[in-house]
């Protein structure tokens, strides 16, 4: 019977509920498309921490090397490490994970030589396709020389590569509680560390797909509650949350205040751009207006793209960017083959704070000069509908300018909001951004009773 993989094989990734929609019969199929699409000869997997990781990946590692593929297994790995050793051995690669989803869900991220995504029009259909053919009729029939599987630990090659990107030489002793979730920052963060002048309080290390502790999904407030106590009671410079994946990275200041990723991307872009003067930065359209005032203010060129990793490296690669980052705590850097890495930023932010006496609060004021919303989702029953009865309210306004770059996206002189829909859910997701908290409020709430509006 054909398997059905049109639940499992999304946009940019695999990713599903195993067993019931996945296994790794499935993924030894997975491995075999992967190597036919790449024509690849060589190939890199690592897997997360999740239970059913290292089997799967195993097995895609049959099918690989099935297909005549030489395979190296780097195993637990976080996801940006995955990346380097692509990008490093200049080898297409596979990673076992998903995320921060529960821990019934695995998926995998697949990627060319150099780290280059693969999705659905980079090769993922074709992948797709092949493995509901083999699940059909049968897997192909090995080559007559199938490939070797090798183990490699990129562990340390990965944290010597990141130490050389950043001049930490300058900084000051600072104490920094992380928060890894039980997801892969536990494995990374002591190596990349260990030569910091860190001290490092450790939360939630123990590497646990089963996540006993809370979801490994930082972008929910109610997951960085833990961080943000013990960065107090500790009495912390800051502190660190990372995703199960450890390729999102989020900042809280000394005094268990999160610090807006907007502002990351603004300081780290200031740092970058020191770095490579002139060069070009990347933000998503629902970035704050700082990021691309301070790229202007430091002598880059902001580019504003749609939200989503796909577009960001779409963008990196056009451009030539030296960096991109995005609301969601994904930061992109030419100097990582255009992928993201939230360690690299963690490396900055330190870098930054520890070159100073300052406190990051002092420290990220310069960067976060506006009032933000958030991300407010609604539950509608017709997204085109509500979409076009706010831009009808706006449209004809005095000072108003619209786009629909991505969703629609509504500017006036002291405040701007976007309103995109999901792509899975039938929900809209309302960013607004204004100059103070009163104006913030008002627009906020005048749109919301629009998207709302029965």
């Amino acid at each position: 019977m054909t398997a059905d993989l049109s639940q499992i094989v999304k946009a940019y990734d695999v990713r599903g509920v195993v067993p019931d929609q996945w296994d790794e019969a499935l993924a030894e199929l997975f491995g075999a498309a992967f190597v036919q699409v790449t024509d690849a000869d060589a190939i890199v997997i690592g897997h997360d921490m999740r239970p059913s990781s290292p089997g799967l990946s195993g097995a895609f590692a049959r099918g690989a090397a099935a297909r005549g593929a030489d395979v190296t297994l780097i195993g637990l790995c976080s996801t940006d490490q995955l990346y380097f050793a692509s990008g490093h051995f200049g080898l297409p690669g596979a990673m076992f994970t998903a995320s921060h989803n529960p821990a019934q869900y695995n998926g995998i991220k697949m990627c060319r030589a150099g780290a280059a995504p693969v999705g659905q029009d980079t090769g993922l259909a074709e992948i797709r396709e092949l493995v509901e053919s083999w699940s059909d009729s049968g897997a192909p029939t090995p080559v007559e020389k199938p490939g070797t599987v090798t183990e490699h630990d990129t562990l340390t090659e990965y944290a010597g590569y990141l130490l050389s990107l950043v001049d930490l030489s300058s900084m000051r002793p600072l104490k920094v509680v992380v928060d890894a979730g039980n997801g892969m920052g536990g494995h990374t963060v002591p190596t990349v560390f260990a030569s910091l002048p860190v001290t490092l309080v450790p939360m939630y290390f123990e590497l646990d797909g089963t996540f006993p502790n809370h979801e490994a999904n930082p972008l929910d407030p109610a997951n960085i509650v833990d961080l943000q106590e013990r960065v107090r009671s500790e009495g912390a410079d800051l502190g660190l949350a990372f995703d199960g994946d450890a390729d999102r990275c989020f900042v809280v200041d000394e005094r268990g205040e999160g610090v807006s990723p907007s502002a990351i991307t603004a300081l780290v872009a200031a740092r970058e751009l020191a770095k490579h003067p002139g060069g070009t930065v990347i933000h998503n359209l629902i970035t704050s207006w700082s990021v691309p005032e301070v790229v202007r203010e430091n002598g880059g060129e902001p580019v504003r793209t749609r939200v989503g990793h796909s577009f960001i490296k779409q963008e990196m690669a056009n451009t030539g960017a030296i960096f991109g980052g995005e609301h969601s705590a994904h930061y992109y850097f030419r100097d990582f083959w255009n992928a993201d890495t939230g360690m690299l930023a963690a490396l900055h932010v330190l870098a930054a704070l520890g070159s100073q006496d300052g406190t990051l609060s002092e420290l990220v004021a310069q960067y976060d000069r506006y009032r933000g919303s958030g991300e407010i989702n609604s539950t509608v029953d017709d997204q085109s509908a509500r979409t076009a009865a706010v831009k009808a309210a706006y449209a004809s306004q005095p000072g108003v300018t619209l786009d629909e770059l991505d969703g629609l996206t509504v500017t006036t002189e002291n405040w701007w909001f976007n309103l995109r829909p999901s792509n899975t859910e039938p929900l809209l997701r309302l960013n607004v951004e204004a100059r103070d908290e009163e104006t913030l409020a008002k627009v906020r709430d005048e749109v919301l009773a629009l998207v709302r509006a029965k």
